[in-house]
């Protein structure tokens, strides 16, 4: 197993459907230790009985609150007295900032999309690194396509996934010298409950299955055995990289 023993903490399970719990139950099967973390009573009902049929525990956590980071870092520092790995699975934009064009983007909208999708990734990272030091530890983030090229309606987060792709090169070299690993995994469109508040979304996966090499989209599963490349050793040295995992869409002009 390639993740026996290792302390993870995987942040953004907000159904079955999530990238965030294909990455949780294959780091499960591999043998990690599991924290998941859930943002509001609503999403606890969903996440709760998904972490306990992995036999993993769950905890509260606003990312774009300091305290509940905070608590969140103590409960693992008491629990493991450290981490290996952090997954950030979490983006958030008002779902009228996800139509029409960027021009109805509001200040207060950029504001909460740069926040909860990007920073809060800093911030995490700034709160777990001293539990990360000595373990060749590593985080990873999910991005998107979006964040280099332009999509219909969406508008803001792909500015906000630029930033946290940004955030991953600086980060990478941060705590390089501390050999903590970071990377992102940029994922092609799946659906999942953050896709379905982007207008359009069909036409999306429609265009990526008619244009990939693959000439197909990719699953939840798919991105989770490249999570688990880049958070075992067999991507030791590997870090600050946007990893594609889109049937190849990247890579297709006209």
């Amino acid at each position: 197993m390639l993740l026996k023993g290792k302390k993870v903490l995987i942040l953004g399970v907000a159904n079955d459907k999530s990238i965030a719990w294909a990455i949780a139950k294959l780091f499960r099967e591999q043998g990690a230790d599991l924290v998941l973390t859930y943002a509001g009573e609503a999403i606890e009902k969903r996440v709760r009985p998904l972490a306990e049929s992995i036999q993993a525990e769950v905890f509260p956590c606003n990312v774009a609150n300091d305290d509940d980071i905070d608590a969140l870092m103590n409960f693992l520092n008491s629990k493991w007295g450290g981490i290996d790995t952090l997954i950030h699975s979490v983006a958030f934009a008002d779902k009228e900032e996800l139509k029409g064009s960027i021009l109805s983007t509001t200040r207060e909208g950029f504001a909460t999309a740069l926040d909860i999708s990007a920073y809060s990734f800093i911030g995490l990272m700034k709160k777990a690194h001293p539990l990360m030091l000595g373990r060749n530890a590593n985080a990873l983030c999910l991005s998107y396509y979006g964040a280099v090229k332009v999509f219909p309606n969406y508008n803001v987060m792909g500015i906000a996934k630029a930033a946290l792709e940004a955030s991953v090169r600086y980060l990478a070299a941060g705590v390089g010298v501390d050999n903590i690993r970071i990377n992102a995994i940029s994922a092609g469109p799946i659906k999942t409950l953050a896709a379905a508040g982007v207008g359009g979304f069909n036409h999306i996966l429609n265009t990526v299955e008619e244009r990939s090499p693959l000439h197909r989209n990719i699953t939840q599963e798919e991105v989770a055995k490249s999570a688990l490349y880049l958070c075992s050793d067999l991507a030791s040295g590997v870090t600050g990289s946007i990893h594609y995992v889109d049937c190849g869409y990247n890579v297709t002009g006209i």
